[in-house]
């Protein structure tokens, strides 16, 4: 079973796009990832977690909101669902693996 699922949303804006991600485990499984182009923002629908970026641990629980800024390296652990809007739209060729 997936350990990240993602709902993308195309809302034909190259500004703005969102996606909705089931996260149950660490994600990446090992070291971290990294977008060079957007700001993420992160809402917890439902579930409990954690998100670390750089070196600062944010625990995460329903109803929380954080920001993650480009150029941030960072990983998810735990069971949860949350929003993510991304500005400027979120493309794959933008996120990639970091150690």
């Amino acid at each position: 079973m997936p350990v990240c699922i993602a709902r993308e949303y195309d809302l034909s804006d190259k500004d703005i796009n969102a996606a909705v991600i089931e996260l149950s485990g660490r994600y990446p499984d090992k070291g971290r990832v990294v977008n060079e182009k957007c700001k993420e923002i992160v809402y917890v629908i439902e579930g409990t977690g954690k998100l670390v970026i750089e070196n600062e641990e944010l625990l995460l629980e329903e109803g929380d909101m954080t920001m993650i800024r480009p150029g941030q390296k960072y990983f998810f652990e735990g069971n949860l669902r949350f929003l993510t809007p991304c500005t400027p739209a979120w493309h794959p060729e933008q996120h990639k693996m970091v150690k």
